[in-house]
């Protein structure tokens, strides 16, 4: 049997490092994609080839239908196909809605929502001609349905998402291509260290589950997703969040 190839974009670190890992370590080829982190990427690289499995590195901007189309062709080409495309590349601005900068704005959908989609785009058509089907997942948040107050720009891109998600599902399936998005909690990673002095201790207490999450617990149900035990899962946006995106405000105690 062939190898199944999965191309992870923003692997260089974070999230889509700890992606890149669990699909290597279910058996996965891996194609990672950067913007700028060169050295992070071949960090990961090295991992992923060092738990057997063949690792394909390939800059580009995801929001540059240019750059899409040549990292696709250049997957295809190195390792011979394309089974799984995980949108993980994404960006975020810090800034109250009355404040934040045009520019920002339109980095932040520009990455993480029309990037997407061309991405999206892409796979869907390699997958469709190779008439065997195909998976892929959409990296959501939290604030795919909650507002992230002084997050306006990844907000509306993470909303924009879950819809993207769902009618590519509706489109693709056809075709046999699911698409789902994994919408994760509070992932502790390099950025997100930095917006609290104490990330486990901030989140953790608004967490039914009681802790934050890793890359780790994003990665397993990616796998899950990519693989044949989710073959009848389309158009779904999952939460693994330890049940923080469930929980909602209640004024009375409870034991």
């Amino acid at each position: 049997m062939s190898s199944r190839v999965a191309f992870v974009t923003g692997a260089s670190k974070g999230v889509g490092r700890g992606i890149a890992y669990g699909l290597a370590e279910d058996g996965w080829d891996v194609a990672i994609n950067y913007h700028s982190d060169e050295a992070g990427a071949e960090e990961t690289r090295s991992v992923v080839e060092h738990k057997g499995r063949r690792c394909f590195t390939v800059s580009g901007d995801v929001g540059n239908k240019n750059h899409v189309e040549a990292m696709f062709s250049a997957v295809v080409a190195e390792l011979g196909g394309l089974d799984c495309l995980v949108n993980n590349a994404g960006r975020q601005t810090f800034a109250p809605l009355l404040e934040l900068e045009e520019a920002d704005w339109d980095k932040t959908i520009r990455t993480n929502l029309k990037g997407s989609f061309l991405c999206t785009q892409m796979a869907g058509r390699i997958m469709r001609d190779q008439k065997k089907g195909g998976s892929i997942i959409n990296i959501g948040s939290g604030a795919n349905k909650q507002p992230f107050l002084n997050l306006v720009d990844y907000c509306a891109s993470k909303g924009g998402l879950d819809q993207l998600t769902r009618v590519s599902a509706c489109e693709l399936g056809q075709y046999g291509i699911r698409v789902n998005c994994v919408a994760p909690g509070a992932i502790e990673i390099e950025r997100t260290r930095e917006e609290s002095d104490d990330y486990a201790g901030t989140w953790s207490p608004l967490t039914p589950m009681g802790r934050i999450g890793y890359p780790a617990d994003i990665a397993r149900m990616v796998v899950h997703l990519a693989g044949d035990g989710a073959d009848f899962v389309t158009g779904q946006t999952i939460y693994v969040d330890g049940g923080l995106w469930t929980k909602t405000h209640w004024p009375y105690k409870t034991d």
